[in-house]
């Protein structure tokens, strides 16, 4: 090659070179979002799956995409996360969505339905059998979209001044219990309370309330319930698995590329199981602990349950024929739970049924 033919191809290239760099650099551009979560700092699992999952979206995008997370208080209360997302105040946030039950009775199906889904089957039910889909659904109604992104196991029922011995027993109790479940719990007398984590404890220390219920041992021991509560009942029927979401808004959403996007959907499935294996890591331990310090650990009578259990299922069946986002989920999720029971009552029902007896002789 001549050196004049040389020196345009290179000319050539170097222009090409030119025209790329800025088209390499746009598709992955400096992102900064800020996630506000319904948790204090205190509550090292759920508050520190948020953190998990923005260390998570750092990696995966080196550096590109940054999510700054903000505990309950920061910038708005732990039950106003949905509000912030939906009006923009934040890009995103990391809440329980049966908070919200207030807006509509169908955003229990994305926290707990009261005698709905183990952890294992929420993650199942949402990824695999329609659940996410329908649940977006209706959160576009509120300008947003959410992923799951943790979850806390089977919860405890709470702890109480006195013991539970009969239906009797609820009425007239002011009982902290999250979401859709308090509904439930006032066909039974029940005076629900909504309270965020860090507002349980004064209300239960000074007597506003009679009895709470927040997570499982882990949690209920940082926030010190054994000191003003005795009684600790299980189990947490309203919660056989507290699923949580990160939720964005739907405007910032849809301004990401595509991969940042997908990074999000990873980094949210990451914080999933971080923080149920960490949750099931942590609360073996603290529930020893709790008993060597005085809790004293109780089952709700089998009577008591079945009055809950038919309190439910009346109060679904109204809600089904008057709330056609509740009716799609119901419908989705019930024959779901059947066949799901059915083969984990073969498998893992008699496996873990097993593993207890020979525990208890050893």
């Amino acid at each position: 090659m001549k050196r004049r033919q040389f020196l345009q191809a290179a000319g050539a290239g170097l222009a090409a070179s030119a025209v790329a760099a800025p088209a390499i650099a746009q598709s992955s551009p400096s992102v900064k979002w800020r996630l506000a979560a319904s948790w204090p700092k205190s509550l090292d699992t759920l508050y520190g799956g948020c953190e998990y999952f923005a260390k998570r979206i750092a990696e995966i995008t080196d550096n590109k995409f940054q999510i700054q997370t903000f505990a309950a208080g920061e910038i708005v209360p732990g039950l106003q996360v949905l509000d912030a997302v939906q009006n923009g105040t934040v890009e995103m946030g990391n809440t329980a969505l049966y908070y919200y039950f207030g807006k509509n009775p169908a955003f229990t199906f994305g926290t707990a339905l009261p005698f709905g889904l183990n952890p294992r089957q929420m993650i199942s039910w949402l990824r695999h059998a329609g659940g996410e889909e329908l649940l977006n659904d209706l959160l576009k109604d509120f300008n947003c979209i959410g992923f799951a992104a943790a979850n806390t196991g089977a919860q405890m029922g709470g702890w109480f001044r006195k013991e539970i011995n009969s239906s009797e027993d609820l009425k007239g109790l002011k009982f902290r219990v999250g979401g859709f479940a308090g509904q439930i719990m006032a066909k039974l007398g029940t005076v629900p309370q909504q309270l965020a984590a860090g507002d349980i404890y004064p209300a239960l220390e000074k007597g506003t309330i009679d009895a709470a219920e927040w997570v499982g041992p882990h949690d209920d021991e940082k926030l010190g319930f054994v000191k003003v509560a005795k009684y600790y009942y299980y189990p947490g029927w309203w919660e056989g698995c507290g699923q949580a979401h990160n939720i964005m808004n739907i405007a910032k959403w849809n301004e990401l590329p595509k991969p940042y996007q997908s990074a999000i959907i990873s980094a949210s499935n990451d914080a999933w199981v971080w923080t149920l294996s960490k949750y099931d890591a942590l609360n073996p331990p603290a529930l020893l602990r709790l008993i060597s310090n005085g809790a004293q650990l109780r089952a709700f009578p089998q009577p008591v349950l079945e009055d809950c259990y038919k309190a439910a299922n009346g109060i679904y069946a109204d809600l089904v024929k008057t709330n056609p986002h509740f009716k799609k989920l119901y419908e989705s999720l019930v024959p779901f739970r059947s066949n799901s029971y059915a083969w984990l009552q073969v498998a893992e029902l008699g496996f873990d049924s097993f593993q207890i007896r020979m525990r208890a002789r050893s």
